[in-house]
């Protein structure tokens, strides 16, 4: 039996990168899950499939996170689908590295309303479909947050306030028995960081450099400890921030 057989989870942005990483895991340890995605339906489809060829349960829902009507959209259809929600993961995101002449109002506010205002209005509504047994949320931050490289001021700072979110509702929900932790990856090879020209630069030497364990890293070694705090085996766990970055912090 797989350690998340019976559970309901939702998956933020997880059409490719760490998103569909930790959405196939989570499949293949049982658990129903809501591929959402924002504009790639064929990555989401992709990881449905995968999910699906392996006995797994899931359906893909297009929802930008930071649309309350989105936001309720995905909820309402988790519930028709599954009946219930076990398990949150925020992991949709963006970022863009600029030098501080270069940062604009407008990419201050898309950074905010999706890496910041997407977890809460989730979190929000997914507390209504959390059971009596309570539910499972986890933030998907980055080691920036604590480490930031310079030109990273507003990425990294949307990334401090999700860890301080985390803290807060660990504490907020932890009498409903609601569990709320972060995972903070290093750097990792994903279709993101390949087109954005990370993956095979300078940057990426210095991040390999720095990672005692010598690699960059895959979304599957994010995946995996996904798995663990979506599990019971990690029921005395909250409001905790765990690297997951090749000992680079």
């Amino acid at each position: 039996m797989g350690v998340l057989n019976g559970k309901v989870a939702i998956v933020t942005g997880a059409s490719k990168g760490i998103g569909a990483g930790i959405a196939t895991a989570l499949g293949a340890a049982g658990a129903s899950v809501v591929v959402n995605y924002s504009s790639s339906k064929e990555g989401a489809d992709r990881a449905v499939a995968e999910i699906k060829s392996k006995g797994g349960k899931a359906i893909a829902v297009q929802g930008d996170v930071s649309k309350s009507a989105d936001v309720l959209r995905l909820l309402d259809e988790t519930k028709r689908a599954f009946g219930k929600l076990d398990v949150l993961v925020n992991n949709a995101g963006v970022y863009a590295f600029a030098p501080i002449e270069n940062v604009t109002e407008d990419e201050f506010h898309r950074h905010f309303n999706i890496n910041v205002l997407g977890p809460l209005l989730l979190t929000q509504e997914a507390l209504k479909l959390f059971g009596a047994e309570g539910g499972n949320v986890i933030n998907v931050s980055s080691v920036v947050s604590d480490n930031p490289p310079a030109g990273a001021s507003v990425y990294a700072a949307t990334k401090g306030a999700l860890d301080q979110i985390t803290r807060v509702l660990s504490k907020e929900l932890g009498a409903r028995n609601i569990r709320v932790n972060t995972i903070a990856p290093g750097g990792v090879e994903t279709e993101g960081t390949v087109t954005a020209g990370i993956i095979g630069s300078e940057f990426e030497a210095n991040v390999v450099k720095a990672t005692p364990l010598g690699r960059i890293g895959q979304p599957s070694d994010v995946a995996r400890v996904a798995v663990f705090l979506a599990s019971d085996e990690s029921g005395w766990i909250t409001g905790q921030k765990i690297p997951v970055s090749g000992g680079w912090s």
